[in-house]
């Protein structure tokens, strides 16, 4: 069969010469000039300046649509208030000598008076503490914990065979108590979580000054508590006479405590505590006497500056400042209340 149209029908007939290109200029005459308005220097700067050659590892050029970082904000340092410290250093000094007096009058069969003097210390911790770290349902912490003191005293004396193990039975037993008085309260409730900490803390620190008691019904044991109080008490006031002199170098903007501080107070508390050691009778010497009092006045140094973090801490993160004489005793308190058990440990393990 053969189409009904020829092959050649409906198609483009290709021309025999080159396809037609744009016209090129006409030789010896340069090119007609581009139309439009002249660019100026600066449109051509922004459109694209000369370009540097980047080298081998520098980073690449930010451009300058991009949003900048926000600075750091710069905290300024918390003034150290001389005196402030002197107050902190004399209270310190004041606590450490009505302990080590306490404790010089307690004998065989004759503990009241040193234990009215723990419980007192007791109140003063409790209602520092309490004041400063506001766990839910403040009196109700503050209750328990004065009577768990009130027991533990009790327990310390009339027990047959001194030792911690009622100690620990009753800071157990408060704690719990504690917790959950917070809990039947529907508005204390959802805050308990995030207390159990500072109502840990309070109420093991009570149960800590009864250890003192304990002690010194031990051999030896007004002469560890002598000792150890000394030191506590001499590294704490000389810590914070330091800090009214030369807070230097400063540990943390947002504490008004400095390192030498730390440092100086410790060691002097140790130099007196090998002193002490050498007038005191067997199994008391000197190298003892410093070992004990070095570990006694640097858990109390180092509970103070612990305390003076844990306040800027509840400054920055905008809680509102306590009552000005609790929240200045917390440290001084904190650092004999875990001064006491170190004293008894040392004691049980050294002498």
């Amino acid at each position: 069969m053969f189409p009904s149209t020829s092959p050649d029908a409906g198609r483009e007939s290709w021309p025999d010469g080159p396809r037609p290109g744009p016209a090129a200029p006409t030789r010896g005459h340069p090119p007609a000039p581009r139309t439009g308005p002249p660019v100026t220097d600066g449109e051509r700067r922004e459109r694209g300046g000369p370009r540097r050659a980047r080298r081998a590892g520098e980073p690449a050029r930010r451009s300058e649509d991009d949003v900048d970082e926000p600075e750091e904000e710069v905290v300024p340092p918390v003034e150290v208030r001389r005196p402030l410290a002197l107050t902190i250093a004399g209270f310190a000094a004041l606590l450490g000598v009505g302990l080590v007096l306490g404790a010089q009058t307690s004998g065989p069969g004759h503990r009241l008076p040193f234990a009215f003097i723990i419980f007192g210390v007791q109140l003063l911790f409790v209602l520092a503490w309490t004041m400063a770290m506001r766990p839910p349902a403040l009196l109700l912490v503050a209750g328990i914990s004065a009577a768990v003191a009130a027991v533990v005293d009790i327990a310390a004396v009339q027990t047959d065979i001194a030792g911690l193990a009622p100690l620990g039975y009753l800071a157990v037993g408060g704690f719990l108590a504690a917790v959950l008085g917070q809990l039947v309260r529907r508005v204390d409730r959802v805050r308990v979580t995030d207390s159990l900490g500072a109502t840990l803390l309070i109420v093991v620190g009570v149960v800590a000054f009864g250890t003192l008691i304990v002690l010194s019904r031990i051999p030896a044991g007004t002469q560890a508590i002598t000792v150890c109080l000394t030191a506590s008490g001499v590294a704490l006031t000389v810590a914070r006479l330091t800090d009214a002199v030369l807070p230097w170098p400063r540990l943390a903007p947002q504490v008004p405590r400095g390192a030498a501080g730390v440092v100086v107070g410790a060691m002097i508390g140790t130099l007196v505590s090998a002193v002490l050691g050498s007038y005191l009778v067997a199994p008391f010497t000197p190298t003892r006497a410093a070992v004990i009092g070095l570990v006694a006045a640097v858990t109390a140094v180092l509970s103070d500056l612990a305390v003076g973090y844990a306040e800027a801490g509840r400054l920055m993160a905008g809680e509102p400042p306590t009552m000005w004489v609790a929240r200045h005793m917390q440290g001084p308190l904190g650092g004999f209340a875990l001064a006491a058990p170190a004293a008894y440990a040392m004691c049980m393990l050294f002498l």
